[in-house]
Protein backbone atom coordinates (compact mmCIF):
# COMPACT_ATOMS: atom_id res chain seq x y z
CA UNK A 1 0.00 0.00 0.00
CA UNK A 2 1.36 3.75 -0.56
CA UNK A 3 2.29 5.49 2.40
CA UNK A 4 3.06 8.63 0.65
CA UNK A 5 0.89 11.48 -1.37
CA UNK A 6 -0.07 11.11 -4.55
CA UNK A 7 0.84 14.07 -7.11
CA UNK A 8 -0.02 15.27 -10.63
CA UNK A 9 -1.57 17.19 -12.79
CA UNK A 10 -5.08 18.71 -13.65
CA UNK A 11 -5.62 18.23 -17.38
CA UNK A 12 -2.72 18.27 -19.57
CA UNK A 13 0.38 20.40 -19.12
CA UNK A 14 1.90 22.55 -22.30
CA UNK A 15 4.84 20.30 -22.23
CA UNK A 16 2.36 17.05 -22.87
CA UNK A 17 0.31 18.87 -25.71
CA UNK A 18 3.38 20.01 -27.07
CA UNK A 19 4.01 16.65 -28.38
CA UNK A 20 1.36 15.93 -30.16
CA UNK A 21 0.43 12.89 -28.34
CA UNK A 22 -3.39 11.60 -27.37
CA UNK A 23 -5.22 12.62 -24.23
CA UNK A 24 -5.10 8.90 -23.91
CA UNK A 25 -1.72 8.69 -23.66
CA UNK A 26 -1.44 11.13 -20.58
CA UNK A 27 -1.14 8.50 -18.28
CA UNK A 28 1.94 6.82 -19.20
CA UNK A 29 3.78 9.97 -19.79
CA UNK A 30 2.39 11.39 -16.27
CA UNK A 31 4.71 7.65 -15.41
CA UNK A 32 7.55 8.50 -17.65
CA UNK A 33 7.37 12.55 -15.54
CA UNK A 34 7.85 11.12 -12.31
CA UNK A 35 3.94 11.46 -11.00
CA UNK A 36 1.29 9.33 -9.80
CA UNK A 37 -1.76 10.99 -10.44
CA UNK A 38 -4.11 12.58 -13.25
CA UNK A 39 -7.15 14.09 -12.85
CA UNK A 40 -9.25 14.28 -16.41
CA UNK A 41 -10.51 17.76 -17.16
CA UNK A 42 -13.84 17.81 -18.04
CA UNK A 43 -14.82 21.37 -16.86
CA UNK A 44 -16.38 22.09 -20.27
CA UNK A 45 -18.44 18.81 -20.61
CA UNK A 46 -18.16 15.09 -20.81
CA UNK A 47 -17.40 14.79 -24.11
CA UNK A 48 -15.31 11.89 -25.11
CA UNK A 49 -16.59 8.31 -25.83
CA UNK A 50 -16.79 5.59 -23.85
CA UNK A 51 -13.89 3.82 -25.84
CA UNK A 52 -11.35 6.78 -25.02
CA UNK A 53 -12.39 6.57 -21.52
CA UNK A 54 -11.51 2.68 -21.39
CA UNK A 55 -8.10 3.55 -22.65
CA UNK A 56 -7.16 6.02 -20.24
CA UNK A 57 -8.34 3.40 -17.53
CA UNK A 58 -5.93 0.31 -19.18
CA UNK A 59 -2.86 2.93 -19.87
CA UNK A 60 -3.52 4.68 -15.90
CA UNK A 61 -3.65 0.95 -14.55
CA UNK A 62 -0.63 -0.19 -16.23
CA UNK A 63 0.98 2.55 -15.35
CA UNK A 64 0.32 2.30 -11.80
CA UNK A 65 -1.66 6.02 -11.51
CA UNK A 66 -4.67 7.38 -9.70
CA UNK A 67 -7.50 9.01 -11.92
CA UNK A 68 -10.24 11.16 -10.76
CA UNK A 69 -12.12 13.44 -13.16
CA UNK A 70 -13.60 17.38 -12.60
CA UNK A 71 -17.63 17.79 -13.52
CA UNK A 72 -18.19 19.98 -16.16
CA UNK A 73 -18.13 23.57 -14.92
CA UNK A 74 -22.14 23.77 -15.67
CA UNK A 75 -22.91 22.58 -12.48
CA UNK A 76 -25.44 24.79 -10.73
CA UNK A 77 -26.39 23.19 -7.20
CA UNK A 78 -27.52 26.47 -5.82
CA UNK A 79 -29.52 27.91 -8.86
CA UNK A 80 -32.26 29.83 -7.79
CA UNK A 81 -34.04 27.55 -11.03
CA UNK A 82 -34.77 24.47 -10.16
CA UNK A 83 -34.76 22.74 -13.20
CA UNK A 84 -30.74 24.24 -13.13
CA UNK A 85 -30.20 22.57 -9.69
CA UNK A 86 -31.85 19.15 -10.33
CA UNK A 87 -30.54 18.98 -14.04
CA UNK A 88 -27.02 19.47 -12.36
CA UNK A 89 -27.24 15.53 -11.67
CA UNK A 90 -27.21 15.16 -15.66
CA UNK A 91 -23.51 16.52 -15.68
CA UNK A 92 -22.40 14.52 -12.34
CA UNK A 93 -24.09 11.24 -14.16
CA UNK A 94 -22.07 11.60 -17.47
CA UNK A 95 -18.65 11.97 -15.21
CA UNK A 96 -19.40 9.28 -12.94
CA UNK A 97 -20.16 6.98 -16.07
CA UNK A 98 -16.85 8.66 -17.79
CA UNK A 99 -15.20 7.91 -14.71
CA UNK A 100 -16.17 4.26 -14.61
CA UNK A 101 -14.42 3.30 -17.40
CA UNK A 102 -11.63 5.21 -16.17
CA UNK A 103 -11.39 3.15 -12.78
CA UNK A 104 -11.13 5.88 -10.66
CA UNK A 105 -13.44 6.93 -8.03
CA UNK A 106 -13.30 10.80 -7.37
CA UNK A 107 -15.33 13.56 -9.19
CA UNK A 108 -14.71 17.15 -8.39
CA UNK A 109 -17.51 19.84 -8.40
CA UNK A 110 -18.33 22.81 -8.52
CA UNK A 111 -21.17 23.51 -6.05
CA UNK A 112 -22.30 27.03 -7.82
CA UNK A 113 -23.34 30.64 -7.12
CA UNK A 114 -24.92 32.24 -4.15
CA UNK A 115 -24.53 36.27 -5.28
CA UNK A 116 -28.17 36.11 -5.63
CA UNK A 117 -29.06 34.47 -2.48
CA UNK A 118 -28.42 34.22 0.70
CA UNK A 119 -25.61 31.48 2.25
CA UNK A 120 -27.72 29.91 4.08
CA UNK A 121 -30.75 29.12 1.46
CA UNK A 122 -27.99 28.65 -1.21
CA UNK A 123 -26.59 25.44 0.70
CA UNK A 124 -29.67 24.02 1.37
CA UNK A 125 -30.59 24.12 -2.44
CA UNK A 126 -27.43 22.09 -3.03
CA UNK A 127 -27.77 20.06 -0.44
CA UNK A 128 -31.38 18.75 -2.05
CA UNK A 129 -29.45 18.77 -5.51
CA UNK A 130 -27.07 16.33 -3.89
CA UNK A 131 -29.88 14.31 -2.42
CA UNK A 132 -31.27 14.30 -6.09
CA UNK A 133 -28.18 13.39 -7.89
CA UNK A 134 -27.03 10.62 -5.60
CA UNK A 135 -30.42 9.15 -5.90
CA UNK A 136 -29.87 9.04 -9.78
CA UNK A 137 -26.84 7.62 -9.63
CA UNK A 138 -27.79 5.08 -7.04
CA UNK A 139 -30.51 4.22 -9.84
CA UNK A 140 -27.95 3.81 -12.38
CA UNK A 141 -25.84 1.50 -11.12
CA UNK A 142 -23.10 4.20 -10.59
CA UNK A 143 -23.68 5.14 -6.52
CA UNK A 144 -20.34 4.61 -4.72
CA UNK A 145 -17.72 7.11 -6.42
CA UNK A 146 -16.43 10.29 -4.13
CA UNK A 147 -18.53 13.01 -4.91
CA UNK A 148 -16.18 15.95 -3.58
CA UNK A 149 -17.31 19.24 -3.35
CA UNK A 150 -14.63 21.54 -4.11
CA UNK A 151 -13.24 25.36 -2.06
CA UNK A 152 -14.08 27.86 -4.45
CA UNK A 153 -11.79 31.10 -4.51
CA UNK A 154 -14.89 33.87 -5.58
CA UNK A 155 -16.64 35.32 -2.78
CA UNK A 156 -20.02 35.38 -4.36
CA UNK A 157 -19.68 31.58 -4.99
CA UNK A 158 -20.92 28.73 -3.08
CA UNK A 159 -17.75 27.12 -1.26
CA UNK A 160 -16.19 28.09 1.99
CA UNK A 161 -14.40 25.14 4.03
CA UNK A 162 -17.66 25.52 6.39
CA UNK A 163 -19.68 25.15 3.50
CA UNK A 164 -18.25 22.02 1.78
CA UNK A 165 -18.60 20.44 4.72
CA UNK A 166 -22.39 21.43 5.27
CA UNK A 167 -22.55 19.93 1.82
CA UNK A 168 -20.72 16.54 3.10
CA UNK A 169 -23.47 15.63 5.40
CA UNK A 170 -25.93 14.55 2.55
CA UNK A 171 -24.34 11.35 2.43
CA UNK A 172 -20.83 9.36 3.24
CA UNK A 173 -20.19 9.39 -0.56
CA UNK A 174 -19.35 13.30 -0.53
CA UNK A 175 -16.37 14.15 0.22
CA UNK A 176 -14.39 17.33 0.64
CA UNK A 177 -12.00 18.82 -2.08
CA UNK A 178 -9.66 21.35 -0.67
CA UNK A 179 -8.28 23.74 -3.32
CA UNK A 180 -5.53 26.00 -1.34
CA UNK A 181 -5.15 28.44 -4.07
CA UNK A 182 -8.87 28.75 -4.09
CA UNK A 183 -9.27 29.25 -0.36
CA UNK A 184 -5.69 31.96 -0.52
CA UNK A 185 -7.59 34.14 -2.89
CA UNK A 186 -10.89 34.37 -1.53
CA UNK A 187 -9.25 35.26 2.04
CA UNK A 188 -7.02 37.61 -0.49
CA UNK A 189 -3.82 36.18 0.31
CA UNK A 190 -2.10 35.24 3.63
CA UNK A 191 -4.34 32.45 4.72
CA UNK A 192 -1.68 30.47 4.56
CA UNK A 193 1.99 30.95 6.08
CA UNK A 194 2.77 27.78 8.24
CA UNK A 195 2.42 24.60 8.15
CA UNK A 196 0.46 24.84 11.22
CA UNK A 197 -1.74 27.22 8.92
CA UNK A 198 -2.23 23.96 6.49
CA UNK A 199 -2.81 21.98 9.42
CA UNK A 200 -5.90 23.34 10.92
CA UNK A 201 -7.63 22.40 7.33
CA UNK A 202 -7.02 18.67 7.75
CA UNK A 203 -7.85 18.94 11.40
CA UNK A 204 -11.14 20.39 10.84
CA UNK A 205 -12.18 17.93 8.45
CA UNK A 206 -10.98 15.29 10.48
CA UNK A 207 -13.28 16.69 13.55
CA UNK A 208 -16.30 17.55 11.12
CA UNK A 209 -16.56 14.50 8.68
CA UNK A 210 -13.70 11.39 9.83
CA UNK A 211 -9.78 11.01 9.93
CA UNK A 212 -9.81 9.29 6.96
CA UNK A 213 -11.54 12.08 4.92
CA UNK A 214 -8.67 14.15 6.66
CA UNK A 215 -5.91 11.27 5.82
CA UNK A 216 -6.81 10.83 2.15
CA UNK A 217 -7.73 13.88 0.86
CA UNK A 218 -8.63 15.10 -2.67
CA UNK A 219 -6.50 18.25 -3.23
CA UNK A 220 -5.82 21.29 -5.50
CA UNK A 221 -3.05 23.55 -5.41
CA UNK A 222 -2.03 26.25 -7.57
CA UNK A 223 -0.37 29.88 -7.15
CA UNK A 224 -3.81 31.99 -7.63
CA UNK A 225 -3.76 35.91 -8.79
CA UNK A 226 -7.00 37.38 -6.74
CA UNK A 227 -8.98 40.90 -6.69
CA UNK A 228 -11.75 41.98 -3.37
CA UNK A 229 -14.05 39.72 -4.96
CA UNK A 230 -11.44 36.42 -4.76
CA UNK A 231 -10.16 34.23 -7.38
CA UNK A 232 -8.96 36.16 -11.00
CA UNK A 233 -6.52 33.72 -12.53
CA UNK A 234 -4.44 30.40 -12.48
CA UNK A 235 -0.91 31.27 -12.33
CA UNK A 236 2.77 29.50 -12.29
CA UNK A 237 5.09 28.55 -9.51
CA UNK A 238 7.32 31.08 -10.94
CA UNK A 239 4.73 34.05 -9.75
CA UNK A 240 6.37 35.53 -6.39
CA UNK A 241 3.42 38.12 -5.71
CA UNK A 242 0.51 35.85 -5.24
CA UNK A 243 0.77 32.88 -3.43
CA UNK A 244 0.34 29.99 -1.52
CA UNK A 245 3.52 28.47 -1.20
CA UNK A 246 3.85 24.73 -1.23
CA UNK A 247 6.78 23.95 1.12
CA UNK A 248 4.67 24.69 4.07
CA UNK A 249 1.84 22.27 2.94
CA UNK A 250 4.19 19.64 2.40
CA UNK A 251 5.65 19.97 5.48
CA UNK A 252 2.14 19.88 7.12
CA UNK A 253 1.54 16.76 5.55
CA UNK A 254 4.73 14.85 6.13
CA UNK A 255 4.77 15.99 9.83
CA UNK A 256 1.07 14.41 9.89
CA UNK A 257 1.92 10.98 8.02
CA UNK A 258 -1.19 11.30 5.65
CA UNK A 259 -1.48 10.86 1.94
CA UNK A 260 -3.51 12.92 0.63
CA UNK A 261 -3.66 13.72 -3.33
CA UNK A 262 -2.33 16.61 -4.87
CA UNK A 263 -3.87 17.61 -8.23
CA UNK A 264 -1.58 20.98 -9.27
CA UNK A 265 -3.77 23.61 -11.82
CA UNK A 266 -0.79 25.97 -12.39
CA UNK A 267 -1.50 27.58 -15.59
CA UNK A 268 0.11 25.52 -18.06
CA UNK A 269 2.91 23.92 -16.09
CA UNK A 270 1.12 21.59 -14.13
CA UNK A 271 3.22 18.67 -14.56
CA UNK A 272 6.24 20.88 -13.82
CA UNK A 273 4.73 22.52 -10.70
CA UNK A 274 3.53 18.78 -9.37
CA UNK A 275 6.75 17.65 -9.74
CA UNK A 276 8.33 20.07 -7.82
CA UNK A 277 5.56 19.80 -5.08
CA UNK A 278 6.71 15.61 -4.70
CA UNK A 279 10.24 16.55 -4.75
CA UNK A 280 10.13 19.18 -2.07
CA UNK A 281 8.23 16.36 0.16
CA UNK A 282 10.42 13.36 -0.51
CA UNK A 283 13.39 15.68 0.59
CA UNK A 284 11.89 16.17 3.70
CA UNK A 285 11.56 11.83 4.04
Amino acid sequence: MKNAPFFGPGGNSDSFNNLKRRTADAPAWVKEFGLDAYEYEAGRGVNGSPEMFAEIGKNAKEAGIKISIHAPYFISLSSLEEEKRLGSARYIIESARALSFMGGETIVIHAGSCAKIDRITATEYAKRAMHHAISELDKLGLYGFRLGIETMGKVNQLGTLDEVLELCTVDETVVPVVDFGHMNAREQGGVFKSPDDYKRVFDEISKKKGAKYAENLHCHFSKIEYTTGGEKRHLTFEDTVFGPDFEPLMKAVSDMGITPTFICESDGTQAEDALAMKKYYLSLK
